[in-house]
């Protein structure tokens, strides 16, 4: 079904449009949890609190056709906020490291990937590559032009592709 048909109904008090929304971009909200939390229990919580925000504001939703991106920019709030407070708790260094659960070939191959990146590099990436969001919604999401998104997405490949060269070079 539509989008703009599901925020619709939503709005009108639909609860299960409103899961069916969710339910398209959980994925997406994985990753760009993942990427910026890089723990899948902290990007879980992040994940619960973006959908209750989503519901709780969905009124103030003006244009249904750009929700994804909508609750991609709540998520990426809600993950900020989360490492604000978890600095404020106990400092990262601190934190033992827990096995990621293999849930796939291609999501550990993407996460070792991306992993290597400095985090405003990675998350563009993921935003533009692996979710297939525009320059502009990339933008709008993290709050920065779109000029600076195109010169992370610039710098990111630069890195990845400087990293490949040097794993290759280590294989030969």
């Amino acid at each position: 079904m539509d989008t703009e048909v599901l925020v619709a109904r939503a709005k009108d008090g639909d609860a299960d449009a409103f899961a069916d929304m969710i339910q398209k971009n959980m994925k997406a909200m994985y990753k760009i949890g993942w990427s910026i939390l890089r723990s899948d229990e902290d990007a879980a919580d992040a994940i619960q609190d973006a959908i209750l925000t989503a519901f709780e504001r969905l009124d103030q939703l003006k244009e249904p056709g750009v929700f994804s991106s909508w609750l991609a920019r709540i998520l990426v709030n809600k993950c900020y906020d989360l490492l604000r407070k978890k600095k404020q708790v106990i400092p990262m260094e601190t934190l033992p490291e827990e096995p990621v659960p293999d849930t796939g070939y291609g999501n550990v191959e993407w996460k070792e990937a991306l992993s290597c990146l400095e985090e405003k590099y990675r998350l563009v990436l993921l935003l533009y590559y692996i979710e297939g969001f525009k320059t502009g919604e990339i933008g709008q999401i993290l709050d920065i032009p779109e000029a600076t998104v195109r010169t992370r997405l610039a710098r990111g490949r630069k890195q990845l592709f400087s990293m490949y060269r040097e794993a290759e070079r280590r294989t030969v």
